[in-house]
């Protein structure tokens, strides 16, 4: 694994599931980690806790005081984000608007107030987490393939504007992954073993994605040896994108 000593990383989400998964590897090479999360409770040991709501424009302190506290930024992962099951008429206007608030606008929210840390950094990264779902019609994941369809776009816009700014800025897409918020979507079904026998069979390797697999991907990426990585987005799904195996 890459090493982070001396390295100051932002992690949203980090309180659980991808985000604490990645902040714990990003903490055991070296770095300084504030996980920013609405209950940041579950952040790894060491970990620097910061309650903090992407959704709302005042989350720019929580991360200004993040940044002071670390005494700088390296690497940010916009990670946290939230989904929803349904079709474009099971769901309405406010649950589009509330993956829109969370996923992208949070992601730019805390984009924009880690940027002027990130332009005084010499190794500067900004790691979204995106979704397969960005890619792949997905059934019943109208609102959040939408968000996450925005997420990828933005990471590109992103990785255009701010190369002369000297910060790199990549996404990784998960497939479906084992994480708390999967684990309540299973949950709310009429069946929450078929549902998730289902997932799992949906992907060329029969199981979830771990968290931890996901997060050693973004981890590469906030690499400074991944130095020549910017517009990049590394898929993590089990080959659910792009395999088509006999039956």
């Amino acid at each position: 694994m890459a090493t982070y000593d001396g390295m100051r990383a932002l992690v949203t989400g980090g309180g659980s599931g991808i985000g604490a998964a990645t902040a714990r590897l990003l903490r055991e090479g070296g770095a300084q980690v504030a996980c920013l999360d609405l209950d940041p409770s579950g952040a790894p040991e060491g970990c620097r806790q910061v309650v903090g709501d992407v959704s709302d424009p005042g989350v720019s302190l929580a991360v200004e005081r993040a940044v002071s506290d670390l005494g700088g930024l390296d690497v940010l992962v916009n990670n946290a984000g939230v989904g929803a099951a349904g079709t474009v008429e099971d769901s309405d206007d406010d649950e589009f608007r509330r993956l829109h608030e969370v996923n992208v606008l949070g992601t730019v929210r805390v984009t924009r107030a880690a940027l002027p840390a990130l332009r005084d950094s010499s190794s500067a990264v900004v790691v979204n987490t995106c979704s397969v779902a960005a890619q792949v019609g997905l059934p019943q994941r109208a609102a959040y393939s939408a968000s996450k369809g925005a997420v990828l776009s933005l990471t590109l816009a992103m990785a255009a504007d701010h190369l002369a700014d000297g910060v790199r800025v990549c996404a990784v897409a998960p497939g479906t992954a084992d994480t708390p918020w999967v684990q309540r979507l299973l949950d709310a079904a009429d069946d929450p073993a078929a549902e998730r026998s289902a997932l799992e069979a949906r992907q060329p390797i029969g199981r979830l994605v771990s968290p931890e697999e996901v997060a050693e991907t973004i981890c590469f990426l906030a690499s400074p040896r991944s130095g020549s990585a910017t517009g990049t987005v590394v898929t993590v799904d089990g080959g659910l994108s792009y395999l088509r195996l006999p039956r």
